[in-house]
């Protein structure tokens, strides 16, 4: 019977140690800015590649014209 819990026991005792191993929120990580302030920053950035436009969704623009400018010439 004690055979039985042992092998769970040392399981469980493996796994809480590994736990601790990972780098923690508050540890510095690159550039000077925490790993949750990383990992934040990411995925960050990760949304606006996302909600970034095809380079053809917009097309050419029309050159801004101030009041009063008359308006470009048509080519």
């Amino acid at each position: 019977m004690t055979r039985k819990c042992v092998l769970p026991a040392c399981a469980f005792a493996l796994a809480l140690a590994m736990t601790a191993c990972g780098p923690g929120e508050n540890d510095p990580g690159p550039g000077g800015v925490t790993v949750g302030e990383a990992q934040a920053l990411d995925e960050a950035a990760a949304m606006l590649e996302e909600r970034k436009l095809p380079a053809n969704a917009i097309g050419s623009a029309p050159a801004e014209t101030r009041e009063g400018d008359p308006p470009p010439a048509e080519q």
